[in-house]
């Protein structure tokens, strides 16, 4: 009995652990590892906000000096290996992930991330939001929609 006590008291240490090595992009916010609520952002109808127009400066505004595939070991400072946003296909496989700590929408401003300055405004938030959106339809119609709701060739920013 205190043989399988013992065995689960390790199980639970060695998944703490685990959970607490996963700390996000070092920095100045003691809460940074906190996942928000999804910001409820919506593709505005029309919307230009793109990969290109957007998101690419975005990224590498705020968010490849730790999350990049170009970036390792401890200069990720903490960031986890498979939260690499230096392309679009690593965003998009993260876009909810990025969209619950970093965008703002009608249902949340999440500020966790990046915890580090330079931060993005409330409204780069909104945009960043917004632009997740229209990329997460334009992944549900096969890349079509512009994201305003009409099809064009090649989808929203040409990928």
């Amino acid at each position: 009995m205190k043989t399988a006590r013992l065995g689960n008291y390790l199980r639970f240490l060695a998944l703490a652990s685990l959970a607490l090595s996963a700390a996000s992009c070092g920095g100045d916010d003691d809460h940074h590892d906190e996942e928000g609520a999804h910001s409820g952002a919506v593709c505005a109808p029309g919307s230009t906000l793109s990969y290109e127009s957007f998101g690419h400066t975005f990224m590498e505004t705020y968010c490849t000096r730790c999350h990049s595939n170009a970036v390792t070991g401890d200069m990720r400072q903490g960031a986890p290996a498979d939260h690499n946003f230096n392309t679009l296909a690593g965003i998009l496989v993260m876009a909810d992930h990025i969209d619950e700590h970093a965008a703002a929408g009608p249902n949340a401003v999440n500020t966790a991330m990046p915890p580090s300055d330079p931060k993005p405004t409330e409204d780069e938030r909104r945009k960043l939001g917004e632009w997740l959106a229209c990329e997460a339809a334009d992944q549900d119609d096969g890349g079509t929609s512009d994201g305003g709701g009409t099809t064009s060739e090649g989808g929203r920013g040409d990928r």
